[in-house]
């Protein structure tokens, strides 16, 4: 598969559009459980508008590298949604390896967001960029062999030709990697029991403390990266999930409700457990890379 799809161009800017409602979605189921009223389903878009109102504050000690962070964090996730397809539909661009190349792309946006936070010379967001840094690499193992179930299973090394694949794994294969994916989904999206998006507390925080310096537009591109990058992770588990040979507008819809679906269950993951000590959260990620090497070995029975 090598090609360009001017068709599913749509597809990033659809990413971009609805990826804050997603958080909204979150919020709101956590508040059910929690018997709230909640906050509006919109707030992270009023959140973001509020910020980009604003004007941004710079330490003297910082230099271009912490400015360009944010933006260039956003331009990655962006230039990622343009691998991914969804609901049936090849991603805009789509050839042979382009998995390893989206792998990448996540990991040269994390790059920038941690020599942003190192570059304010603060202790403090250096211990956050430490912390991001070890779960990460220990994270993209799980993801990769997530991957390579899919791979080896249909025999195509793009996203869009095994995401599209119907019946791609078995069912307990399938129920494994779903598993280890999800997983993979609340430590990348700094989600409990990985980690809290809400919490302000020096000896939990993660990904928080490194964005603590930035302000105004800045702290707008990296709210919106982080929406992207929790639709992208979403999109991606769901097609594994419910593969869809189909494309067209039903299918995108239908598969817009498996990742809502998906929002709402990761509100309730967060309702229901509580956050991991630091020092329980490899475990729990080296636990989902076992059920992927157990999804893989299942390929090979």
């Amino acid at each position: 598969m090598n090609a360009f799809n001017p068709a599913s161009l749509a597809y990033p800017v659809i990413a971009l559009a609805v990826s804050p409602f997603l958080l909204g979605l979150i919020n709101r189921t956590k508040a059910v459980w929690a018997g709230r009223r909640g906050q509006p389903l919109l707030q992270a878009y009023y959140d973001i508008e509020k910020l980009f109102g604003k004007g941004a504050v710079y330490s003297k000690t910082t230099t271009w590298v912490f400015r360009a962070g944010p933006i260039a964090s956003l331009g990655c996730m962006v230039t990622a949604s343009f691998l991914v397809p969804f609901g049936g539909n090849p991603a805009a661009l789509a050839f042979e390896g382009d998995i390893i190349l989206f792998a990448y792309i996540m990991g040269l946006a994390r790059f920038f967001t941690v020599a942003a936070a190192l570059d304010t010379g603060s202790a403090f967001e250096g211990m956050g960029a430490s912390r991001e840094v070890f779960f990460a690499v220990i994270t993209e193992v799980v993801f990769f062999l997530g991957l390579a179930a899919l791979v080896i299973q249909t025999g195509s090394v793009s996203l869009s030709g095994v995401l599209k694949a119907e019946g791609a794994l078995g069912w307990a294969s399938t129920s494994l990697v779903a598993a280890a994916l999800f997983v993979v989904i609340l430590a990348e999206n700094c989600r409990i029991p990985v980690d809290d998006p809400n919490t302000h507390l020096e000896l939990t925080m993660i990904h928080e403390v490194m964005v603590l310096d930035h302000s105004g537009p800045d702290f707008a591109f990296i709210q919106a990266a982080q929406s992207v990058k929790l639709w992208l992770t979403c999109s991606i588990l769901a097609q594994a999930l419910i593969p869809v040979m189909h494309g067209g507008v039903l299918s995108s819809i239908y598969m817009v409700n498996v990742v809502l679906a998906l929002c709402i269950a990761i509100g309730t993951v967060e309702s229901t457990m509580a956050r991991l000590r630091l020092i329980n959260v490899p475990q729990l990620i080296v636990g989902a890379g076992a059920l992927c090497a157990l999804g893989l070995i299942l390929l090979f029975r």
